[in-house]
């Protein structure tokens, strides 16, 4: 990679994990805050302050990943963000549940996955660009992680108003990084692109139904996941990052050559395929040690960082592929979809776990998981070979 791509890929990963930061900060202790305010003892209003901001993200993906082709990258990318910031400071001072929901609703407003991911595209060559994805992804998994730690720290010291507000500041300060560090992408002077022939291309709905199912496999496998780990290993979920950090940094380790090599001979379609059946085995792998009383913990970790290894290839390529393949002037429209997709895996997965763990078992979150991504198996089995290193998808061959 260039000096210039990886400044730029460095630069809007870093949007990414400052954005992310403030959410994953929230998600461990908000449960816990929500009691003392009026409202928190409605737990399906607790649960649609979690979840409003996913589903405002579905709605806004779309437009926003449009308006990027037709106004720009930055400037798009700089409302969302500001947008995010506002709802940020909205649920800092909120004195109710009700008040935490609009905050979190206008926080999801600013959907601008999209905008950034192209903004990449835009920014790097394709024979890099996965590799640009990679480091985006590892933002994310590395943010996780220290949001485990950090959560309950900063709980303490600030309290859930101050790290509301801390997400906030985060956001202005990725603001300033689009403006002053990002470097300028030349935009993409092409015919117009209907958006019925995104939403109807063969190859981007595979990988549409692909980041689905990925997502929905992962909020799902992490409503049953945290108990689970109490159960058989007896360690605290306060002190799960013990176990999350590790996994998370080795399989980033492990992710990367696969890539490489993929991209180098073009066998990026072998990956890809070698990766959604891991994760199928690993889907199953879960289901057969939950279902039995006695499992021992380390089989539960082992699957968990197989998981974490499909998972970072997948979630690296996937939206690399959506913008080779894409029309040069709807990349955005179409990681838009790519993105709207996404939020509506993490809605679903939350809801099918947690329904199918209370109504049937543990157990069976996995089993279905592991259906649907038999399913994706099957779709991805018959794309089309993907493009060589430097080579435009239009060119890529059964």
């Amino acid at each position: 990679m260039s000096r210039a791509e990886v400044r730029a890929s460095a630069s809007l990963a870093s949007i990414f994990a400052l954005r992310m930061l403030g959410l994953f900060l929230i998600l461990p202790v908000f449960a816990v805050y929500a009691r003392g305010l009026p409202g928190g003892d409605n737990a399906a209003m607790v649960g649609l302050a979690m979840g409003i901001y996913g589903l405002a993200q579905s709605f806004g993906q779309i437009p926003f990943g449009i308006a990027s082709d037709k106004y720009g990258r930055k400037r798009i990318i700089v409302i969302g963000l500001a947008l995010f910031a506002l709802g940020s400071f909205i649920a800092a001072a909120a004195d109710s549940v009700a008040w935490v929901i609009a905050g979190r609703a206008i926080q999801g407003a600013g959907a601008i996955s999209a905008a950034v991911t192209a903004f990449i595209a835009d920014s790097t060559r394709e024979e890099h660009r996965t590799k640009a994805m990679a480091m985006v992804g590892a933002s994310i998994g590395l943010t996780f992680a220290i949001s485990l730690v950090a959560s309950p720290v900063l709980y303490r010291l600030i309290g859930m108003g101050g790290i509301f507000g801390l997400t906030g500041v985060l956001s202005l300060l990725a603001i300033a990084v689009v403006l002053w560090v990002v470097p300028d992408a030349p935009m993409i002077k092409a015919g117009r692109v209907p958006f019925r022939e995104v939403l109807r291309h063969g190859e981007l709905m595979r990988l549409n139904f692909g980041v689905f199912t990925l997502h929905m496999t992962q909020l799902a496998m992490f409503v049953v996941l945290p108990g689970a780990l109490v159960q058989y290993s007896g360690i605290p979920v306060d002190e799960h990052w013990k176990i999350y950090l590790p996994v998370v940094l080795a399989s980033f380790v492990l992710m990367l050559p696969p890539i490489f090599v993929a991209e180098r001979h073009g066998r990026m379609k072998q990956v890809f395929i070698g990766a959604i059946a891991l994760l199928l085995l690993v889907q199953l792998g879960f289901w057969a040690a939950l279902s039995h009383p006695v499992t021992h913990w380390w089989v539960l970790v082992a699957l968990l960082f197989l998981f974490f290894v499909a998972f970072n290839i997948l979630e690296a390529s996937q939206p690399s592929l959506v913008s080779r393949i894409a029309p040069p002037a709807a990349k955005g429209a179409a990681l838009g979809v790519y993105n709207t997709l996404q939020a509506l895996g993490l809605f679903c997965g939350g809801a099918m776990g947690g329904w199918l763990k209370q109504n049937v078992s543990t157990s069976a979150v996995f089993l279905l998981s592991a259906a649907v991504t038999l399913s994706w198996l099957i779709i991805a089995a018959n794309m089309k070979n993907l493009p060589r290193r430097g080579a435009h998808a239009a060119g890529a061959t059964a």
